[in-house]
C-alpha cells in the first residue's frame, strides 16, 4: 500500500497522506484551501512499515481506504507552566 505524503506550506508540521500522487479528488475543498498548495514530502510504502513518526499506522491505512486521505496535525504545544506548577507540589 503506497501513500504519497504532502507538507502544508501554511501550517507547520501538518501533513496530508493520499493514495496517488497529485490526486486530491477525495480531499474536501475546504481542507485543501486551509492546507494550502500541497508540497510533495515523500512517497512511502505503508505495507513495509511497522510504525510512523507521529501518526498511528493503522489509522492512516484505515483513513486512506475509507475516505481517501489522512490529515496529520502537529502534536499540541507543551504547557510548560502547568508542568512546572505540578512539579512544585
Amino acid at each position: 500500500m503506497l501513500s504519497v505524503v504532502y507538507k502544508s506550506p501554511k501550517m507547520d508540521q501538518t501533513y496530508l497522506f493520499v493514495e496517488r500522487r497529485d490526486d486530491f479528488s477525495r480531499v474536501p475543498t475546504a481542507l485543501l484551501n486551509t492546507f494550502g498548495t500541497p508540497k510533495l514530502a515523500m512517497i512511502i510504502n505503508l505495507a513495509t512499515k511497522t510504525h510512523l513518526g507521529q501518526a498511528d499506522l493503522a489509522k492512516v491505512k484505515e483513513a486512506l481506504m475509507t475516505q481517501g486521505y489522512y490529515l496529520q496535525l502537529p502534536p499540541p504545544p507543551e504547557n510548560l507552566l502547568k508542568q512546572f506548577r505540578a512539579d512544585q507540589v
